[in-house]
């Protein structure tokens, strides 16, 4: 998706060109990569990743093939044979959910957990489509051996560590993906890269800068395994790539369009008391899809008032940090379709209760 320089040849990948608010967007990405240091590799850098997503460079099936779907008036219409087909299989919810390729009990699991022929979807069945083989899917043009800036998109706030590994020589794109097609180590490791931008937006992204692979040429696939630190949820991405000299220019997908709210799906919270007592109180969540596109999971985050902790929580998966709560869905209860709704409820110590009805809620 990053593109540094100008294709003059007819026989070089054809060079994606944006609309006027995505080229704004992406010039302020650029921007904001250019102060950012690049970070030591397999090292920790000191900073903390934060994020819930997906790569954008090089970028995964479903980001490209959102933005390959993506119209003007935020349906998903596909053009891209791949993408169409994936379409056909798992529907428009995961185009939507672009950032959500991750599996709860993953623990940074790889071979021996997830599934030969399931890598694109990390065994998540709400992104079957996108295991399918085809010589079809969103390319990004790279150059074997060469330095690049990796690029993640932030959707949440999590700390966590990348694994990027690459298919072994004579990868075929036509023939399912197995874990005899990768190989055994990943040739980057970066442990809680920098965060950039503002979580719950399609340009937030965390970043680094490694060296790709020597003598690599044809087609490859990049897969990212993204391990959250603080639960057991993992991500899992794969980028279709191509060395052939290119610097990171994306063909295969149309231009993404100019839509009026590129942010996919909206959720609200809102949280009542259902008992107190001396010393602590009982809460119930509502968690409601109020955005216009089916979505296959939620967060919820809020600050408890000074001196309390919560004790117990149910139907919901929940991380701390401090005062600070965030809650994720269950496995069961994060697909709402517009105006559907789900609780989860928790348990406090200490006094004082909490009269706050309204919680932030993000889809995720």
């Amino acid at each position: 998706m990053i593109l540094t320089k100008t294709v003059t040849s007819a026989s070089q990948p054809r060079r994606l060109t944006l609309p006027t608010r995505t080229r704004a967007l992406f010039l302020v990405l650029v921007s904001l990569l250019a102060t950012i240091p690049a970070v030591a590799l397999v090292m920790s850098t000191g900073g903390k990743a934060e994020a819930h997503g997906t790569p954008m460079k090089p970028g995964s099936r479903t980001f490209l093939c959102w933005q390959d779907g993506l119209t003007d008036t935020g349906e998903i219409k596909p053009i891209n044979p791949a993408c169409r087909a994936a379409q056909q299989v798992s529907g428009t919810t995961p185009f939507y959910n672009w950032f959500s390729v991750l599996r709860s009990d993953g623990a940074g699991r790889t071979r021996g957990f997830v599934p030969d022929g399931e890598l694109c979807s990390g065994g998540n069945t709400n992104f079957t489509g996108f295991n399918t083989p085809s010589k079809d899917w969103p390319l990004t043009h790279l150059t074997s051996g060469a330095t690049v800036d990796f690029s993640y998109n932030a959707w949440a706030a999590h700390p966590g560590w990348f694994y990027v590994y690459i298919t072994k020589d004579g990868f075929d794109p036509t023939r399912t993906l197995t874990w005899n097609d990768m190989e055994e180590q990943p040739f980057l490791s970066v442990d809680h890269p920098p965060l950039s931008g503002s979580p719950g937006t399609v340009e937030a992204n965390y970043s680094w800068t490694g060296k790709l692979p020597d003598n690599k040429s044809g087609r490859h696939i990049i897969y990212v395994v993204w391990q959250r630190s603080d639960s057991q949820e993992t991500f899992y991405s794969c980028s279709d790539v191509v060395f052939d000299g290119g610097n990171g220019e994306v063909t295969g997908i149309k231009e993404p369009g100019n839509p009026t709210d590129p942010v996919p799906g909206e959720c609200s919270a809102a949280r009542r008391t259902t008992g107190s007592w001396s010393g602590g109180y009982q809460s119930e969540v509502t968690v409601t899809n109020t955005g216009e596109v089916p979505m296959l999971g939620w967060m919820v985050d809020w600050t408890l008032p000074a001196g309390q902790k919560v004790e117990s929580l149910w139907s919901g998966n929940a991380t701390y940090n401090g005062q600070a709560v965030m809650v994720h869905n269950a496995d069961w209860n994060g697909s709402l379709s517009p105006g559907q709704s789900t609780t989860f409820g928790y348990v406090v110590s200490g006094s004082g209760g909490d009269s706050t009805t309204a919680l932030p809620c993000r889809v995720g």
